[in-house]
């Protein structure tokens, strides 16, 4: 029986989730877990198989995080959960220790696919951007090969340019300075082949677009 523990804070996703899973009878889930903190306290006091976790997730930079967990507790399989297409976090989350990333618009059979996916020990990404990878193997050539390139925090610059937010408020809600903010940008601009800004946004927009 794999054990699933369930972090997101919204009551509805876990119950969706929940639902999914004790229809199976392979899966059983030993908690639920609303925040950073109350994640950290139980992975270091429960038995875990399975994590579900939710990139947004309060309290916790959840992309950056996953590095840490992977090393401190190796025999976690991670699938990570969130509001954003795949195209804007998932290599991102699967570079640092994910097995999987699938949207919470995903259809239940989706996200059942994704848990058995990662719990067999393999990486579920959508078809689409697995296809694309697979295709985008010069590295002059592809958008999703240049992304794959990026940082953590460069996906979330670049996530943030996208919705139309100024270099003050990017480095507010990163808690960064806009100095560093326009360090970003710069290294976007030349990771991505972009001649400006407004090419960066047309990327990640691109990039959203391309979502089923």
């Amino acid at each position: 029986m794999n054990k699933v523990l369930i972090a997101d804070h919204h009551p509805i996703t876990r119950k969706g989730i929940s639902s999914i899973l004790t229809a199976e009878d392979n899966y059983e889930i030993i908690g639920y877990v609303k925040d950073g903190n109350d994640l950290l306290n139980t992975l270091t006091t429960t038995e875990i198989d399975i994590l579900i976790l939710e990139i947004d997730i309060p309290n916790l930079n959840s992309i950056t995080a996953l590095k840490a967990i992977k090393r401190e507790f190796p025999h976690i399989k991670i699938l990570v959960l969130s509001c954003h297409p795949e195209e804007m976090y998932a290599l991102s989350a699967i570079k640092y220790g994910a097995s999987g990333y699938v949207a919470k618009t995903a259809s239940v059979q989706r996200v059942l696919s994704a848990i058995n996916q990662v719990q067999k020990g393999g990486i579920y990404l959508n078809e689409a951007l697995s296809q694309r990878l697979v295709s985008d193997g010069n590295a002059t050539q592809g958008l999703a090969f240049k992304y794959k390139k990026l940082s953590s925090r460069e996906i979330e610059v670049l996530n943030l340019l996208s919705n139309g937010k100024r270099n003050k408020e990017i480095a507010a809600e990163l808690d960064i300075n806009e100095k560093t903010v326009s360090t970003y940008k710069m290294r976007l601009l030349k990771k991505l082949e972009a001649q400006n800004v407004a090419e960066l946004i047309k990327h990640a927009r691109l990039l959203q677009s391309s979502h089923v």
